[in-house]
């Protein structure tokens, strides 16, 4: 099993002692994640049965309970998959205490809680399939025999882990992402940016959520 990450908290604010960056906006996560995720990756409107969304960096779950939401809210049919890359996990009880802030999505954090409590890295309900692929993604992405319609890319700061963004990570995220797929990040690092490039895919910046001024969206053509 892999190393959980140490946190320290702002309020109810996670933030990683290992690379000294919160878990998502101290505005609003919730709000960021719908900005830069869903509607960086045209969603709801490109949902359909066993759509895929691919992340790298789960963290507290937000993003995977934004996207279910969502789903949900939409009233999609068929199943949602949702694969995450993550070499940290986060305890059960700290996540559920991340999520417990947005009671917007707490009718989905409700029906997962349980299995963050248990440690499980796959679950399968009516409407989701999700695998959590513990490790460091520059070795388990390679591997990965999947194709991601949308990725969430969502690593710290490129400045305090370049590890999750290096051209080699990005050329594996354009590898596995299935013909007119998508990518989103919130940021808009200039070497970020030329990675995706260079990976391939076409690169578009974009206004970012809050304080951000900008962000990046990307696409497989």
């Amino acid at each position: 099993m892999t190393d959980q990450c140490a946190l320290d908290w702002r309020g109810e604010v996670p933030v990683s002692t290992r690379f000294d960056d919160p878990y998502y906006s101290l505005e609003n996560g919730l709000a960021e994640t719908r900005h830069v995720f869903l509607d960086g990756n045209d969603l709801p409107a490109r949902f359909s049965g066993g759509f895929h969304i691919a992340e790298l960096g789960f963290g507290t779950g937000m993003n995977l309970l934004a996207a279910l939401s969502l789903w949900r809210e939409t009233g999609q049919e068929g199943v949602l998959r949702f694969t995450t890359f993550e070499a940290f996990p986060l305890y059960g009880e700290e996540m559920i205490r991340a999520q417990a802030a947005f009671p917007e999505v707490a009718a989905v954090a409700k029906d997962l809680a349980p299995f963050w409590m248990e440690d499980i890295r796959q679950i399968t309900l009516p409407d989701l399939h999700f695998e959590m692929i513990e490790g460091d993604a520059r070795e388990m992405l390679p591997l990965w025999q999947g194709a991601a319609d949308a990725w969430f890319l969502d690593g710290f700061s490129p400045a305090k882990n370049p590890e999750l963004w290096s051209p080699e990570l990005m050329q594996a995220v354009f590898d596995h992402t299935a013909p007119s797929g998508t990518a989103a990040t919130y940021t808009a690092a200039g070497h970020v940016r030329r990675g995706l490039a260079d990976a391939g895919f076409t690169v578009t910046r974009t206004p970012g959520y809050g304080r951000k001024r900008h962000m990046t969206q990307a696409r497989k053509l």
